[in-house]
């Protein structure tokens, strides 16, 4: 058997790594490069942390009747290209990621508040009653599917991974990684040719 406060706990706290490992994606860089898109889509380091902070907003905040106290988008402005996704010019990273911190709190607030099993509507899906459990579960993986874009985009910018400053991984020099890429290319050609 499972113990609930235990499971919630282990949830809650998986949640809060994905979070952090977000926004350690940032550090170290420039205005100009957690904005620029990367990818055909516009992706951006800046824009995936605006996005889960509106998220993980609703997600703990109105699906159950704790709204968050600050202004959000509406939902309908959640579609391709729209305004969630990106930075705009008047909008400043210290904004950005301070509302993200702002929400976790808000939504740390209701995890810690509700059982696992209490009720929540989420009146944009099929199946609109979840309990906290539900959201828990749903929010730790789109906020590790996000960090998992987000560690890509970092990559592609200066070669830093890892899931944070105190367990980023050690850098092999640039005659390492192009022998590796070397190695991975000639396995990809074979099989290609075969």
């Amino acid at each position: 058997m499972i113990d609930e406060d235990a499971a919630k706990e282990r949830l809650h706290n998986n949640l809060r790594t994905a979070r952090e490992a977000v926004l350690w994606k940032l550090d170290g860089l420039g205005e100009y490069d957690i904005r620029r898109p990367l990818t055909w889509t516009g992706t951006n380091l800046l824009g995936l942390v605006k996005h889960l902070s509106f998220w993980d907003a609703r997600y703990f905040g109105e699906v159950f009747g704790r709204p968050f106290p600050e202004p959000l988008p509406r939902r309908q402005d959640n579609e391709p290209g729209g305004p969630e996704m990106w930075a705009a010019e008047d909008e400043t990273r210290e904004e950005i990621t301070s509302r993200y911190r702002r929400v976790w709190a808000h939504s740390d607030a209701t995890i810690a508040t509700l059982a696992l099993d209490a009720p929540g509507r989420v009146e944009w899906w099929g199946r609109p009653e979840v309990r906290l459990f539900d959201i828990l579960v749903h929010m730790h993986g789109e906020t590790a599917r996000h960090a998992g874009h987000a560690d890509i985009l970092r990559e592609q910018l200066d070669h830093a991974t890892g899931r944070s400053a105190a367990v980023a991984e050690k850098q092999e020099d640039a005659a390492f990684w192009e022998a590796h890429r070397a190695k991975v290319e000639r396995a990809a050609k074979a099989v290609e040719g075969a």
